[in-house]
């Protein structure tokens, strides 16, 4: 099947590691020219360097720490004038930490909605005026299946992807006339070093191993296993596709089948 990605141009944040770097390298060997950021320049430098002799596409690179908006900015300029457009946008970022209310200061409330929302909010602001002016566009925001179904130990998480999800929701209707879709992907338990760090925040609270951790995690998943970066990425190239050009407004589980509602 042929995505219609040959030439497209995508920015994919948070993309040094785990699910954005797993997006980044399904995107680019399908055809797309990629640009990437995350905190860490050497894990950048790194990722970029696998994913063009991977793919054989041109990937550029910048570190960006994406709660702060003027570095957003900057980065999706800098993409633009090396690039000449921008097509595709997929926004990321790591998790907050896993607190119950009690232990969660109004600080923590406020770090987590600069990481998840404000940037999503800031990489919309900067990339949809951009795509509107081509009449073509896909934004699409990795958000987590807790916005269909709360995860235990996950306020943060839990509240403010729910805001991300709703913000595309609502620009799916305002952009979707010109020929851009937005949607959410929602990974369930994916094998990533996220993953990792929950376990070990769990085990430090309750005092089970990680491998019982995992055990639990994996007993909820109908498909008895947990997803791979792989996985996901084949869901959000989809997405970015032409292929994808009728779904717009979505929120896309890649959980196994964890989320047991009917929507």
């Amino acid at each position: 099947m042929d995505f219609g990605l040959q030439g497209r141009v995508a920015i994919v944040a948070a993309a040094s590691k785990g699910l954005g770097r797993a997006v980044a390298q399904e995107l680019a060997k399908e055809g797309a020219d990629i640009a990437i950021c995350s905190r860490s320049a050497s894990a950048l430098q790194h990722a970029a360097a696998e994913i063009q002799k991977i793919s054989g596409r041109e990937v550029f690179h910048q570190p960006v720490d994406v709660t702060d908006p003027a570095a957003i900015a900057a980065f999706v300029a800098a993409v633009e004038k090396h690039f000449k457009k921008i097509d595709i946008c997929i926004t990321n970022s790591g998790g907050p930490p896993s607190k119950p209310f009690a232990d969660t200061r109004i600080e923590d409330w406020r770090a987590a909605v600069d990481l998840l929302l404000i940037s999503a909010v800031t990489f919309a602001k900067e990339v949809l005026p951009r795509m509107q002016k081509n009449h073509w566009g896909r934004f699409i925001t990795i958000t987590s299946y807790s916005v269909k179904q709360p995860v235990d130990g996950l306020l943060l998480s839990n509240s403010i992807r729910a805001a991300v999800t709703g913000m595309a929701r609502t620009l799916a209707n305002e952009y979707a006339a010109h020929g851009i879709t937005v949607n959410n992907v929602c990974p369930g338990y994916t094998q990533t070093d996220r993953l990792q760090e929950l376990a070990a925040m769990q085990a430090s609270r309750t005092g089970a191993t990680a491998k019982e951790i995992f055990a639990g995690w994996t007993s909820r998943i109908p498909a008895g296993r947990l997803g791979t970066p792989e996985e996901f990425a084949a869901v959000v190239t989809f997405l970015a596709s032409e292929r994808a050009s009728y779904v717009n407004g979505a929120s896309i589980a890649v959980d196994g089948g964890t989320v047991r509602s009917l929507l």
